[in-house]
């Protein structure tokens, strides 16, 4: 999820979001936003972030969700090795499984061949 924030409450804001969709869509958020100063271009004279990898909720994922996270303001690389079996674990087996417990009496997908 690229972003770009002025202030912390607008950064808060993105990652809250951000880690709700991981939570929900058992899946990794990847979160890389724009750091510095940049005086002569518009609407960018001022960022704020901190970026960071999300993981699911769940007992294979770190205790607090996240995998790995930089410094806030600081340009820098997160890095963090992410498993995918966990997530086939977390969506088959584990303590809440949301893609399961979908409702299709509410809603639907259909898939077209584009044709």
């Amino acid at each position: 999820m690229p972003f770009c924030t002025d202030n912390r409450q607008g950064y808060l804001r993105v990652r809250y979001c951000c880690q709700a969709r991981a939570i929900e869509n058992q899946c990794y958020v990847v979160m890389s936003g724009n750091v510095g100063n940049l005086p002569n271009v518009e609407n960018m004279d001022i960022n704020y972030a901190q970026s960071c990898i999300i993981t699911p909720c769940d007992f294979p994922f770190a205790r607090d969700g996240i995998a790995a996270e930089t410094t806030e303001n600081v340009e820098t690389v997160a890095m963090a090795d992410l498993d995918m079996t966990s997530l086939s674990w977390a969506r088959a087996e584990g303590t809440v499984q949301n893609l399961r417990d979908r409702r299709f009496d509410l809603y639907s997908v259909k898939w077209s061949d584009g044709g």
